[in-house]
């Protein structure tokens, strides 16, 4: 197999895992588990899991100083707000619905980009906005069943944290790899929702072996697999083509959330889907 063969396959891989997420999200409520107590297993299992993986690659690398600071705080603020709304955004709307609106984060990086950064707005930026918003219209105006109003906002709000961390990042981190970041990121993430179950009384510890098998597939199939694959498609095929591959997680999450929860699939879903991923390629191709 050619190294470009392997790289698509791995970003398929990693696209299709995190789509998972949703449908996964959905089982843990289901089971009685905390969104802390899910957080809390997702980031310390998929860090000891993601480690592994870095450790024997070999590229696992010591940050000290302010970079430690601000991976950890980047993590702890950031990463663990942005999943913690995705997962309360679950509670509201369907899987694949909250897939496709998280999916509008590389917009609202570009326009987080104009606003803080003076970066340059090009006819691609505008148009790009304009689709992937009227795509989260479309499905939350016509879809009331799947969209509930609040649940939109919730995961708009997602999303938009995700764009601030991306843009914080890169601005505070400039020298220091994606991977490595998350290495940090990922158990900072953790702790935050230890430090926030404890206080709030809401952090448990699974009784069952269905609850145990959910939260190691939220750890390993939703997180550390798709991270790991990411990082290693990556290598091979470049971010460009790893952008467009990675439009497979929002079209998973809503496949899987017909197949497996039986969610609705309507005409609207399927047209505001589309108009989201159009608007994502449209910016990415800029």
């Amino acid at each position: 197999m050619d190294s470009d063969t392997k790289g698509v396959l791995l970003m398929v891989l990693s696209a299709t895992s995190f789509g998972t997420l949703g449908v996964l999200g959905k089982y843990a409520s289901a089971a009685g588990l905390s969104i802390p107590t899910v957080l809390t297993y997702r980031f310390l299992g998929g860090t000891l899991c993601f480690w592994a993986l870095v450790a024997y690659s070999g590229k696992l690398r010591v940050l000290r100083g302010r970079a430690l600071g601000v991976a950890v705080l980047l993590g702890a603020g950031f990463y663990a707000a942005q999943s913690g709304l995705y997962f309360l955004g679950l509670e509201y709307m369907t899987a694949g619905l909250v897939g496709l609106v998280i999916y509008t984060y590389p917009v609202l990086v570009v326009v987080l980009s104009y606003v803080f950064l003076d970066e340059r707005i090009t006819r691609y930026t505008v148009v790009g906005l304009a689709l992937a918003l009227g795509g989260v219209a479309v499905v939350s105006g016509v879809d009331p069943a799947g969209a509930d109003p609040r649940g939109v906002a919730v995961v708009l709000a997602a999303a938009l944290v995700y764009a601030g961390y991306y843009v914080t990042s890169h601005v505070a981190l400039d020298d220091v790899d994606a991977q490595t970041l998350t290495a940090y990121v990922l158990p900072s993430a953790g702790v935050s929702f230890v430090v926030f179950g404890l206080a709030t009384d809401s952090l448990t510890i699974p009784t069952t072996g269905y609850q145990v098998t959910i939260l190691a597939a939220v750890a390993l199939l939703a997180t550390a697999i798709p991270i790991g694959a990411f990082f290693a498609g990556l290598a091979y095929i470049g971010a460009s083509r790893a952008s467009i591959i990675s439009s497979l997680e929002p079209a998973t999450a809503v496949l899987l959330g017909v197949i497996l929860l039986d969610e609705p699939l309507a005409a609207a879903t399927i047209a505001g889907g589309l108009l989201v991923l159009v608007g994502v390629l449209v910016i990415q191709r800029e």
